[in-house]
């Protein structure tokens, strides 16, 4: 199990890789293509809303057919197949179609990990579990921060999305080989999506499933370049050290918030206070949107950091689901955190376009979307009730 954990770990690291990629190349992509920032939201979005809607029938595919071949299958062959498409690009309409196959590629890596997990190791640390492997996944979001702007300033972007083709493809093979299917889940009858959604406790989660991780992954997704970019007329340097920064500080959080269910008793105060705390990170850049870029890029460390509660928010859901719809489970939650993503992050493009040519008047009301949509989130889960293992 550990050395298959491991592969996954490795597909989860390319996962986080090509949610986050789009923003350091956006100067190079605009040069080259004609691409925008707002057609770049847009195919970003598409990302999460491919990986979203690709759950339903992924988490299916996680109970009956098990995760080894489920994601092998993708990975190797829909996110092998993107990075090809995104590599030979001619103009913006590739890069939304590559951007939709990377996310369907990429759509069953974390759930088959989190399947095993809740499977095989004991409820009460699945989730430190879940934070390690998200923390640990997160170097791809490192990787497509400063690293990539090196790597495409060697080989051209062309050639750094060629290289990631190979490297999916050889990760897609280890997964095939090296993945061990868990146990069958007790036999408990029939069940569907349908039985989960009548769980009545899920209800006040789901909200706050699908607006804890848009901000961050949003921003850090793309919104992150062209605000240092446009706003203070950052090259590409200062805009991979930002996101560098924001990638770390995300990494950061998927640990810091692991083990805090066990340590302080509870998850819905580790999630609504850590929520409560991203909001006000937000609200601050809303207030001061050009300050400095140094004070813009803690504070978006700061939405970062606080933004990495979606293994808590798991946690909490992952204790209501009866052991024969645990596949389903953490694929309808993951349909939620990431489609929530993807359709705010359609929305974040119609945002930035509604402000006028005033960049500096645009991220503000950027800025106060996001913040506005996670107090939202927050008022509905303060009403759950809390839930360990």
């Amino acid at each position: 199990m550990r050395n298959g954990i491991g592969f996954l770990l490795l597909g989860y690291v390319l996962s986080q890789f090509y949610r986050a990629f789009l923003a350091v190349l956006a100067p190079e992509l605009g040069a080259d293509l004609g691409t925008t920032a707002d057609g770049l939201a847009r195919a970003s979005g598409l990302w999460f809303l491919a990986f979203a809607l690709a759950q339903l029938p992924v988490g299916w595919a996680l109970d009956h057919i098990g995760p080894r071949r489920t994601t092998a299958a993708l990975l190797g062959v829909l996110g092998g197949g993107g990075a090809l498409v995104f590599a030979a690009a001619q103009g913006p309409a590739w890069i939304t179609v590559a951007m939709v196959l990377l996310g369907l590629g990429c759509s069953p890596v974390l759930m088959a990990s989190y399947l095993i997990l809740a499977r095989v190791y004991p409820a009460a640390v699945f989730a430190t579990m879940a934070g390690a492997i998200l923390g640990a996944g997160s170097l791809g979001n490192i990787a497509a921060a400063w690293p990539l702007t090196l790597a495409a300033e060697a080989l051209g972007w062309r050639g750094a999305m060629v290289l990631l083709a190979a490297v999916t493809a050889l990760v897609a093979l280890a997964i095939w080989r090296f993945v061990e299917d868990p146990p069958p889940a007790p036999a408990a009858g029939g069940g569907s999506l349908l039985d989960l959604l009548r769980i009545p406790a899920l209800w006040l989660i789901l909200p706050m499933t699908a607006v804890n991780y848009a901000p961050a992954a949003g921003i850090r997704g793309l919104w992150v370049g062209p605000y240092f970019d446009e706003v203070f007329g950052a090259g590409s340097t200062l805009i991979g050290q930002a996101s560098l920064v924001m990638a770390m500080a995300m990494v950061l959080g998927n640990f810091a918030y692991g083990p805090l269910d066990r340590l302080l008793g509870t998850r819905k105060g580790v999630v609504l206070a850590g929520n409560l705390a991203g909001t006000a990170c937000l609200g601050a850049l809303w207030a001061l949107p050009a300050d400095s870029p140094w004070a813009a890029a803690a504070l978006l460390a700061g939405v970062g950091f606080f933004g990495a509660s979606y293994p808590m928010v798991m946690a909490h859901a992952r204790a209501l689901f009866p052991p024969h719809l645990m596949g389903r489970g953490v694929t309808l939650m993951n349909l939620f955190c990431i489609g929530g993503v993807g359709l705010f992050q359609l929305a974040s493009a119609r945002v930035h376009n509604a402000a006028g040519p005033d960049a500096e008047a645009a991220y503000a009301m950027l800025f106060g979307f996001f913040g506005l949509l996670l107090l939202a989130g927050c008022v509905v889960y303060a009403f759950s009730r809390d839930r360990t293992d």
